[in-house]
């Protein structure tokens, strides 16, 4: 049997979908193995402790810092204030009735949104340019 002949079988055996290890089965391993000898069990759970960490301080809790401040914009809005909808509609805030917000786009034009469809003041926008 030459070199090519059993790299193609084994190849078969390793690459056949039936045989395919997930990397999710290798973390789960690799967690399971118990410590080496003379190694704190905390030390091989490090790794994913600072994944977790990695993932809330860079992911989560900006993400939850950005929703109270559209939380806090929100409940304090008032008449006249200028505003941007989730469709891109500019208006300007003719009445507040619970969670509905009229809004005046111009021409005489009132549109009623829902409060939770107000994105950010339009004076943001220029300033972020």
């Amino acid at each position: 049997m030459s070199f090519l002949e059993i790299y193609a079988y084994f190849a078969a055996i390793i690459f056949t979908p039936k045989n395919t290890i997930m990397m999710t089965d290798l973390t789960v391993l690799w967690l399971m193995a118990p410590p080496q000898e003379g190694q704190s069990p905390f030390i091989s759970f490090l790794p994913l402790l600072l994944i977790i960490l990695v993932f809330y301080f860079f992911m989560i809790r900006p993400q939850m810092r950005k929703q109270k401040e559209l939380r806090n914009f929100r409940e304090s809005l008032k008449k006249g204030d200028k505003i941007v909808t989730t469709g891109g509609i500019y208006g300007k805030i003719n009445d507040i009735s619970g969670q509905v917000i009229t809004i005046d786009v111009g021409n005489n034009v009132h549109v009623k949104v829902d409060k939770n469809a107000v994105l950010k003041d339009p004076t943001d926008l220029s300033s972020q340019r």
